[in-house]
């Protein structure tokens, strides 16, 4: 089976959930004696690898320009991948999913990836979001399957379209639980600190959590982690509320050691999102048995309800009040066992691998009886 992937930014990179669900997912593919070509996003100055793991990697040079970048990207990814000749072109993400009107005009089978409504996410402008949304409707129209990460989008496509699609939750990569060593560094021990670790961006709601933070009294410090880019104006907000709580310690983007440590030793984990597909970052706090406060959107509660603590979305009261209640309770080894346990019974890029094959090679089937008619 040869396969396409498209949509993401760069792989290898942690720089967003879509790129570690590529990753994973070709990885494996390979691994399994697939070929898997990945199509990253490159502007001028950018250094990557052309092979990763087994998988070739092709770059595609765009705009650093948000609104250019993802259609130009897309168009000439998806352009380039019909004339190599692949059983199936996977599209991740509603933008990029737009180009599968030119998989369907190619006769050339397509799988669309959702990995959130991204025309509802705040950061983009009108034009923007009606380009989604245009991309939206384009890929319910041509992509012959749609995969989805909760059970509320799949009853979105349907609602909204009478579309079906399929409902693949992600995996989760866990270590096991690391003993603090690399946080010393940033001036934190064990149990001593609240960790966000995600995109900064206004989706995430990290402006809720510095300011709910403000509120309580506590000795511990609140660790941001995310990675920092100049000039945009959200991060400078974020990071003059953080100047404003000498307990706020910015760590920048973080990965390898570091990052297990974070998630290891955080007293509490909290994500207070707006907005999401399926939070990788929530997903991996909840497999290394962090206690986690998150916003009680419908993607968070589908996710491991009897393991997470929720608070009213956008609500910097309650969330203050729920940060005070959970910072006096003694935490439950027992239940944290349970919790680490369920998640990587739950959780399990094999098993994603798998019904993401599946998928491929009934749409394939389909395409080879439709051409023999």
């Amino acid at each position: 089976m040869k396969i396409a992937m498209i949509g993401h930014k760069q792989v290898p990179s942690r720089g967003g959930g879509i790129e570690v669900v590529v990753e994973e997912l070709a990885v494996r593919m390979v691994a399994q004696g697939h070929t898997v070509d990945i199509y990253n996003r490159w502007c001028r100055g950018m250094e990557m690898p052309k092979e990763y793991k087994g998988v070739r990697i092709y770059h595609i040079p765009t705009f650093r320009s948000s609104a250019l970048n993802v259609p130009v990207y897309s168009f000439l990814a998806v352009l380039c991948a019909l004339f190599r000749h692949y059983d199936v072109i996977h599209v991740h993400a509603e933008g990029p999913g737009a180009m599968t009107i030119f998989t369907r005009l190619f006769r050339v089978p397509s799988v669309v990836s959702i990995h959130g409504l991204d025309w509802q996410r705040s950061k983009w402008g009108r034009f923007a979001s009606r380009y989604l949304k245009w991309a939206e409707k384009a890929s319910v129209k041509n992509a012959d399957e749609i995969t989805v990460l909760s059970e509320g989008a799949r009853q979105y496509f349907f609602d909204t379209y009478g579309r079906r699609t399929h409902l693949i939750r992600n995996g989760l990569t866990i270590k096991g639980r690391q003993p603090p060593k690399r946080i010393h560094s940033l001036g934190i021990e064990r149990d001593n600190y609240i960790l966000f670790l995600a995109r900064i961006v206004p989706e995430k709601g990290l402006h809720y959590l510095l300011k709910a933070f403000r509120q309580i009294e506590t000795e511990k410090k609140l660790v941001i982690a995310g990675e920092i880019h100049p000039g945009n104006a959200y991060i400078k907000e974020i990071c003059q509320l953080a100047k404003q709580d000498p307990r706020v310690i910015m760590a920048g983007f973080v990965e390898g050691e570091l990052w297990e440590e974070l998630y290891s030793n955080c007293c509490l984990y909290v994500l207070p999102s707006e907005l999401e597909g399926m939070a990788l970052s929530l997903l991996e706090a909840l497999g290394y048995g962090s206690v986690c406060l998150v916003s009680d959107i419908e993607e968070n509660h589908g996710i491991a309800e009897e393991y997470l603590n929720f608070f009213n979305k956008g609500d910097v009261n309650h969330l203050s009040r729920q940060l005070e209640i959970l910072l006096k309770k003694e935490i439950d080894e027992e239940k944290q066992s349970q919790q680490i346990r369920w998640m990587k019974e739950t959780y399990s890029w094999d098993s994603m691998t798998k019904e993401m094959v599946r998928i491929y090679q009934k749409v394939m089937e389909r395409h080879e009886n439709t051409d023999c008619q």
